[in-house]
């Protein structure tokens, strides 16, 4: 399956969460390419929308290997390695400082979301291996949220299997066997500019606002 752009990827996506309609839900979006899927869905169903921002922190020398993540609340650590404590203050302090100022670019002086008891609904335009995905689902679980729902456009059928295990409901409109990028799912995949970004959800928001 070959999607248009995001927004008919969202297209997709929206009936697909009719489930959530009359609960009380709110969307993280990743950005910057979940943002516009994020934001239709948002609108559809008049919920609060939100970014979710993580980072992983990197194995010392080898910045590419994930030992953990961040977000701008939390932290995980894959217990599979022993890591000096030091290091992993000191990467966590110096990620989250980079997050804040990452949030405040796209958000302004808005706070985060409260997502104890409610819906959770992470969107993003695609999902390849799942990792960045499964760091912030752990993470998110601290926060006490009724549920934690997975809503993509595509992903590779072994993520897919992998993810449904971890949530309480995963919505994938297309899991392929072959699976090289999301790019390759999309005839338009053009990057999405912090400009669209602090926009789309300057929009959200002022429609949440109105719909309380």
């Amino acid at each position: 399956m070959i999607f248009e752009d995001r927004d008919d990827a969202a297209r997709q996506i929206i009936p697909l969460l009719q489930t959530y309609k009359d609960e009380d839900a709110v969307v993280l979006s990743v950005p910057r390419g979940g943002v516009p899927i994020g934001y239709h869905i948002a609108m559809a169903y008049h919920f609060p929308m939100d970014i979710l921002l993580t980072k992983k922190i990197g194995f010392p020398g080898n910045p590419e290997l994930a030992v953990g993540a961040v977000s701008l609340e939390d932290e995980v650590l894959d217990d599979r390695f022993t890591m000096d404590p030091e290091y992993i203050e000191q990467e966590t302090v110096t990620i989250r400082k980079a997050l804040r100022d990452r949030y405040k670019t796209f958000m302004g002086d808005r706070q985060p979301v409260d997502l104890e008891g409610k819906t959770v609904i992470i969107v993003d335009d695609g999902i390849a291996t799942g990792n960045t995905i499964i760091a912030a689902i752990r993470m998110i679980r601290k926060r006490k949220p009724l549920k934690i729902v997975v809503a993509v456009p595509v992903a590779p059928f072994r993520t897919v299997v992998k993810l449904r295990e971890l949530v309480d409901d995963l919505i994938c409109v297309s899991a392929p066997e072959d699976f090289y990028g999301v790019g390759q799912f999309y005839s338009d995949f053009t990057q999405v500019s912090d400009a669209e970004v602090v926009q789309l959800l300057k929009e959200a928001a002022g429609h949440a606002a109105a719909f309380k």
